[in-house]
């Protein structure tokens, strides 16, 4: 059971906006069973579409495509799936009186033509209804393969897949199941994983496959498998899976399908009674954008600093002036004086502080791009180190990121 996506539009072919839909829609399909075989974009053009429908059409059985469903003259998806599957645009009155409410209920107005072109579909497609937007799903079909549809706005995409896509694939379409199970590790390079495991991975059965995924100080690592029987399967990959934890336990953070590293700091954190606050210098707020994204990070998160200019620093967060100039803005006494400050500031048990280069120039620095200190407070002591992370800005801030966390979990980790 093979799928393809297809992406119109030419503001991702010129980088204007970054493709998402396809990892979200990839996602949901690999679910339920469906793999995908090939992803492209093409341009909001009828020969680029159709000749993209016509190779899709002879190698999956499940297209589904998005975009180029608005009510503007560019937007010509549905006049050349007519094209392509010898069909003509109707009118369609749910559609329409869907339109219609939509436009009275938000904006208190009638829609204009453009809106209301919007309910013209393809004759012999199956209406998708789109709770959010005026541009319906559709649901068609040529030579047994199905072709869905799908405006390109993302919540309303995700809304479609969801709500009507997926439920219809399921009852349309006998699937193998699929299974994933993803170990996150922290701290260690994949090829030095890749040799503490090599014994238990060269004993591996052929139909379980090993995925590394290195992302900057951290590395996923991926089992996967696919079967008639479920139980079978998720057993049988569970099972391998226990055998490699144990092999990485010191350096596991936990399974990427129930918890991330900071979802694992906060739950100890919660387990012990503590809390963390940050002070952020090059890491810009990074550090607590990754915090805050869950539900429930004020009951241990107290808040952060991001002192950018050095004098802020001193007058903001109150590290001496004297320290700054004796050692340099980057450097471990700064770096460690951030933290101990940021614990007094919001009365936290720990704390981050990051300080350095992140480029391209140096700022008020002295070190190379790429320096960056890290420092973390606990209840009992102060550990800090400086670093070396290239020259690339954004490279830097990340691996900076990766590493604060990494070093605090391991000190939270020790009670």
């Amino acid at each position: 059971m093979l799928a393809e996506i297809i992406t119109i539009g030419d503001e991702i072919l010129i980088g204007q906006i970054v493709d998402t839909n396809s990892a979200y829609i990839s996602k949901e399909l690999n679910r339920v069973g469906i793999q995908v075989y090939q992803i492209t974009s093409v341009q909001d053009e009828r020969e680029h579409i159709l000749k993209a429908l016509e190779e899709a059409k002879n190698q999956a059985d499940l297209v589904l495509v998005t975009g180029g469903l608005g009510p503007t003259k560019d937007d010509i998806t549905k006049q050349t799936f007519c094209e392509f599957l010898g069909d003509n645009l109707v009118e369609n009155p749910e559609v329409k009186a869907h339109i219609e409410f939509l436009f009275q209920k938000y904006f208190h107005k009638a829609p204009i033509a453009a809106n209301l072109h919007q309910a013209m579909v393809p004759s012999t497609a199956k209406i998708l209804k789109n709770i959010h937007g005026t541009a319906p799903g559709m649901w068609m079909e040529k030579d047994d393969t199905v072709f869905v549809s799908m405006p390109g706005v993302p919540y309303e995409m995700k809304a479609l897949i969801k709500n009507e896509v997926i439920p219809e694939v399921i009852k349309r379409f006998n699937r193998p199941h699929i299974y994933h199970k993803t170990l996150l590790t922290y701290g260690m390079g994949e090829s030095s994983i890749a040799e503490r495991i090599v014994d238990w991975e060269d004993a591996l059965p052929a139909h379980i496959k090993l995925a590394y995924l290195p992302s900057l100080g951290k590395v996923r690592l991926r089992l996967s498998s696919k079967g008639g029987d479920k139980e079978a399967l998720i057993k049988e990959v569970d099972d391998q899976m226990e055998q490699l934890h144990a092999l990485v336990a010191d350096i596991a953070v936990g399974y990427e399908e129930e918890t991330s590293v900071t979802q694992k700091i906060g739950g100890l954190l919660l387990k012990q009674g503590r809390t963390l606050s940050l002070a952020e210098s090059c890491t810009g707020g990074a550090l607590a954008q990754e915090i805050t994204q869950h539900a429930g990070a004020s009951a241990y998160y107290r808040g952060s600093i991001v002192p950018y200019a050095t004098e802020l620093k001193t007058s903001i967060l109150g590290v001496d002036a004297h320290l700054i100039e004796e050692h340099n803005v980057v450097s471990i006494p700064v770096a460690e004086a951030m933290a101990e400050q940021a614990t007094k500031v919001f009365g936290s048990d720990y704390a981050i502080a990051t300080t350095g280069i992140a480029g391209p120039s140096k700022g008020d620095g002295d070190d190379e791009v790429g320096t960056v200190c890290i420092a973390i407070a606990t209840p009992d002591r102060m550990i800090s180190e400086k670093f070396q992370f290239g020259k690339a800005r954004e490279r830097v801030i990340k691996k900076s990121v990766n590493k604060a966390f990494e070093m605090l979990l391991k000190e939270i980790s020790k009670n």
